[in-house]
This record gives structure tokens, C-alpha cells and sequence, in this order.
């Protein structure tokens, strides 16, 4: 089968990662690895008391997020960080807040704001080349934020989701605790898995794919399309949890370093127009897509490595060898269905939005890894059969 994949290519991630049920523990010890002050992000449902996190110093710096990191967010905490002086960041939460914690993290070592940084609507000047050390520790199956170097970073004022970028920001450790993720409810589960399976998908089939990044999506494929709607369905079955939280780390290190595509490309702008979760507009968008995705390959370019890959991936999902293109797209429908998944109508998108949200995806940095370049009306399409 002919093969999308780079002969020459580098790769990126965190410097260490650690892996399975109980690792969390290991956190305290790690921390003080890099010296005894700590701030600490942690979301506003975690009980610092009932984890590891009771054996950080007892001068640890704590700092509650809940949501997408905002440019007031970050100042914010990075204020507080400032003063205290950390060795060490330790995000303790979701995606979101272990991006909150990268971002404070690389500003520590700048004497600049988060705007001065910020892509489209701040300054976009490159950040330092160093950060203050990350322990990601995610408590949900998705982002794959533990081994990204980037954040994304909301302004309500200007309705826009934009990203800091750095190769400093992928933490210095990843500690991947599948037992962290039993508490999340259904619908958390549901947003954050397809995000994950989404950004296995994405990579598989990107012209910037190499060797490492399609063993990392098909493993990352393979456990999204075992433990997805298992863990949805019974949010205590640790093997389908830990199926996930694998798909999400493994997602993270293949599109950290094959990028990700239009799905991703219209999350952006309208996860900065909507007030949903992220996992959210992906799960709504991500049938569609493919299906436009393949049908613009064939016309445009039928001889495209993706087109095999896309079959590939089908394969997978379905667990069907004589499976085509059609049977994953349809796996994939039935699945957001089946994790409650809503239309963007639904999700809050005006019909009179559509054309500005069509206009910013096509400008999204994440368009550089779809298989083909979509036009505006295509991409209105996918809007318009995801409404």
C-alpha cells in the first residue's frame, strides 16, 4: 500500500513519560526532582487532599481553573506564579488545565504578557526557548496536552481562540494515570474521546505523517476504537479508561509532529464563537469532514496516499478487514450518536455565522495537515451538513 510517511523527519515530546494505574503517586517525588517551591494549576473538582498532591510541600502554591485557559486567566495566574517564584509547575486536571499550567510556565521565563505572544490577535512574537519544568498530570482522556507544545488560549472579547506555541512548552514530564480519568462524568468522557480519536485520525492521514506518528495513530485508533463507547457506557471499566487515556497520549505526540486538519481547523473559530467544549464541535464536525475530505481527494487527487489511509483507518474502527471508506464514516456517526453528541445548531452557531466561521477555518493553522486543500464552499458544506 503506498505510504503517506516522511523517509526523514524529527520528533518532539516530553522528556519523560510515565505510564499506568497508580502513577500519580510518583508526582511528589518528581516535583521535588526539580526543587522545593511548586505552583500547582488543578482544576476546581480535584481534592488536593484525597490524591498525591497531599505530599507536596506544604508551601505549595495552588491555583483553581475550570474551562479553556482566556487571556485573563493566564495573566491572572501568572501574576501569582511571579511571585512565588516556582522550580516547579505541576498541571493537575484536564486539557485545559495543564494548558493553563504550560502557559504560565514558558511566561515565567519572559518578561512579556500573554498577548505580546499569542497568535491572530496578539503580537505573535516567539516566545523564550525555555520554560519553568511541567508535571502534566491529566485527569481526562483527550487533548493529549501532556506532550504538546502549544496552548490554546481564549479571548471572549474578541470571540477568538488562538494559541501560544513553543517548543519549550511540552512538559518536561507526563505522568499518565488512567485511574485519574474514573471520575469523569459521561459527557466529559464523550467530548474528550472523540477529540482524541479525532487527533489520531487527523495525523494518520497528513502529508506531514512519518513512520514514527502512523504507529502512534494506528495504536491510538486501534484502543479509541476498543475503549471509546466502553468507557462512555461504564465510566468505571478501567480498561476502557485506560484504552483512552493511551489514545489520548499517543494522539498528542502524533499531532505534535504531523499536525492535525480541517476538523481542527473548524474547531478553532468556532470553539472561540461557541461556549462548548472543544471535543464538542469536533464530535459535530467530524463525520462531515471526512466524508468532503474523502470526496475532494478523489475528485482532485484519486492517486493520494490518505485515501488509503482513511480506508485504513475504517478497517480499524470497524474491526471490519473488507471494510471501505463509507463503513468508517458511518462507525463515526454512530458513534458521536451513540456519546450524545449535538449538531452546531444545537451547540449555539447562528445560521448567520457560518460564513465568517468557513472564513477562519480556512485561515487556522490546523489546515496545513488536511490531505487536501478544501475550498470555501466545501468547507461551508461540512458546516452545513454538521448544523
Amino acid at each position: 500500500m503506498p505510504s503517506s510517511a516522511a523517509t526523514s523527519f524529527s520528533f518532539a515530546t516530553s522528556a519523560r513519560i510515565v505510564f499506568g494505574v497508580g502513577t500519580s503517586e510518583q508526582v511528589p517525588a518528581l516535583a521535588a526532582a526539580h526543587g522545593g517551591r511548586v505552583f500547582v494549576v488543578l482544576g476546581t473538582h480535584t481534592d488536593p487532599t484525597t490524591c498525591a498532591l497531599a505530599g507536596l510541600p506544604a508551601d505549595a502554591v495552588l491555583w483553581r481553573w475550570t474551562g479553556e485557559p482566556t487571556v485573563e486567566g493566564v495573566q491572572s495566574a501568572l501574576a501569582v506564579a511571579r511571585a512565588a517564584e516556582p522550580d516547579v509547575v505541576v498541571g493537575w486536571g484536564g486539557g485545559s488545565v495543564i494548558d493553563l499550567a504550560k502557559c504560565v510556565a514558558v511566561l515565567l521565563r519572559d518578561e512579556g504578557t500573554v498577548l505580546d505572544h499569542l497568535e491572530v490577535i496578539g503580537r505573535g512574537l516567539p516566545l523564550a526557548g525555555r520554560s519553568v519544568p511541567v508535571i502534566a498530570v491529566p485527569t481526562t482522556a483527550g487533548t493529549g496536552a501532556e506532550v504538546t507544545a502549544n496552548a490554546p488560549v481564549l479571548s471572549p472579547e474578541h470571540g477568538v481562540k488562538a494559541s501560544l506555541r513553543s517548543p519549550a512548552m511540552i512538559p518536561a514530564v507526563a505522568v499518565v494515570d488512567p485511574a485519574l480519568t474514573l471520575g469523569c462524568p459521561p459527557a466529559v468522557t464523550a467530548a474528550s474521546g472523540i477529540d482524541a480519536l479525532t487527533q489520531c485520525l487527523e495525523p494518520f492521514t497528513s502529508p506531514h505523517a512519518t513512520a514514527l506518528t502512523d504507529l502512534l495513530a494506528r495504536e491510538g485508533l486501534t484502543r479509541a476504537a476498543r475503549g471509546l463507547r466502553r468507557a462512555y457506557q461504564d465510566g468505571a471499566d478501567l480498561d476502557a479508561r485506560t484504552d483512552m487515556s493511551l489514545c489520548a497520549l499517543l494522539s498528542g505526540m502524533a499531532l505534535a509532529n504531523a499536525k492535525l486538519g480541517a476538523v481542527h481547523g473548524l474547531a478553532a473559530p468556532l470553539g472561540g464563537m461557541l461556549a462548548v467544549a472543544h471535543g464538542q464541535v469536533c464530535a459535530a464536525v467530524l463525520a462531515a469532514t471526512t466524508e468532503v475530505n474523502v470526496r475532494a481527494l478523489r475528485e482532485r487527487d484519486p492517486g493520494s496516499p490518505a485515501l488509503d489511509r482513511y480506508a485504513e483507518a475504517a478497517r480499524i474502527l470497524t474491526g471490519d478487514d473488507a471494510a471501505g471508506v463509507e463503513d468508517g464514516v458511518r462507525w463515526i456517526s454512530e458513534t458521536v450518536a451513540l456519546l450524545g453528541s449535538r449538531p452546531l445548531s444545537v451547540l449555539g452557531l447562528a445560521r448567520g455565522d457560518r460564513e465568517a466561521a468557513a472564513d477562519a477555518a480556512l485561515a487556522a493553522s490546523s489546515m496545513a495537515g488536511n490531505p487536501v486543500r478544501l475550498t470555501r464552499a466545501e468547507v461551508l458544506e461540512i458546516i452545513d451538513a454538521s448544523f
